[in-house]
């Protein structure tokens, strides 16, 4: 279908950002919002036949949705972190469930699917990659947000929390297309999941360069005097970041599954078609998440393997080292004992005897444990 044709160059960047060290980062920190403001609502508009109407104000939700009500189309409100006093009386005027408005308030949800009468409600974990110049134990390497879409049959309400997973791109794409909008609020519901799994995308690219990276340090030779194990607590950083990763990444698939699979009444049959892609593309990140944790399992295990045969390795040095230093201490022992009767205490050549029987007992060891691997 023609209109539905460009949908995903409509809903993305024409060039995909990739989260690369000194890169700027793929999702910036919205500074849309004043912190001292008194308000919540980051945008309100009112979209008809697929355009934003345009006044001499930004209207405000209650007089937006007057305006859909009277003469059509939807409203479309962008919310950032809203207070309960804040999204009350927004609750009130579009009839929002009690229980998912105190999941978008609170936020710390975990991403699901949920029906209220005639109204959606979804929530999507955003996923931000911090940049780092190196990996350490302690380094963050990714950061989540929330956001949540309330889907109804003239309205979309999207709260975000977070400082990252800002909507205002995507809100001018999808403006540009009017042919999209006019499917309506279904058409931002999707734009929306494309994109959070779009950042998905991205970050899994970056965290398998951190993991390569470490891959790679952990099977190269150690720097003279470096220590061998010394990897342990980055690898296991890594992967608690990789498993705060899989749990934005896993629970989303099964809502995403049923957007595209099962037909609902406020979902534009058409649009519909499109969650397919995106459950698609959110399984191969699922699939690239659950092997990053495999993978970082069997790295960890190399890593500890090393430690444990660097150890053995020293412990047979020293063991070599000790049964050297056995005979002539054997030797002197013996020698050091406070008899009068003795072989060779009287004899001219004794000592030098003695000196070079201890001489070559001890290189005798040597070159016996040398041969062997030991030293």
């Amino acid at each position: 279908m023609s209109m539905i044709r460009d949908l995903r160059a409509a809903v993305r960047p024409s060039l995909r950002p990739s989260f690369r060290k000194n890169t700027a980062p793929y999702s910036a920190y919205d500074t849309t919002r004043d912190p001292s403001a008194s308000t919540a609502v980051v945008d309100c508009a009112v979209y008809r036949d697929g355009r934003r109407l345009e006044g001499p104000t930004t209207p405000t939700p209650h007089e937006a949705m007057l305006e859909v009500r009277e003469k059509g189309g939807f409203a479309w409100i962008g919310l950032h972190e809203p207070t309960e006093e804040e999204f009350a009386g927004i609750a009130r005027e579009f009839g929002l469930h009690p229980l998912a408005v105190e999941d978008a308030v609170h936020a710390h949800q975990r991403p699901k699917l949920e029906r209220y009468d005639d109204t959606l409600f979804t929530v999507f974990k955003t996923i931000h990659y911090v940049e780092h110049d190196e990996l350490t134990a302690t380094s963050e390497v990714v950061e989540t947000g929330e956001v949540m879409c309330f889907t109804g049959r003239d309205f979309v309400i999207t709260v975000r929390h977070g400082g990252q997973g800002s909507l205002r791109g995507l809100r001018h794409r999808l403006q540009e297309d009017p042919e999209l909008l006019a499917k309506g609020p279904s058409a931002v519901l999707h734009a929306v999941a494309d994109h959070v799994v779009d950042g998905y995308i991205a970050v899994a690219e970056a965290v398998q360069d951190d993991i390569d990276e470490v891959e790679i340090d952990v099977f190269s030779t150690p720097a003279k005097g470096g220590r061998r194990g010394s990897d342990a607590g980055r690898i296991y950083q890594l992967k608690r970041e990789v498993l705060e990763f899989k749990r934005a990444v896993s629970p989303l698939l099964r809502p995403m599954q049923l957007l595209s699979e099962r037909p609902m009444r406020l979902i534009d049959p058409d649009i519909q078609k499109y969650f397919r892609d995106v459950a698609d593309h959110l399984a191969r990140v699922q699939e690239e998440v659950i092997g990053f944790d495999e993978l970082l399992n069997s790295i960890l295990q190399a890593n500890l393997a090393q430690a444990t045969v660097a150890q053995n390795e020293d412990m047979r040095k020293i063991t070599s080292w000790a049964a050297i230093i056995a005979v002539p201490t054997a030797i002197c022992g013996i020698y050091g004992m406070n008899f009068d009767y003795m072989p060779e205490l009287e004899w001219k050549y004794g000592y030098p005897l003695v000196l070079g029987l201890i001489g070559a007992v001890c290189f005798s060891i040597h070159r016996i444990l040398k041969r062997n691997g030991w030293l």
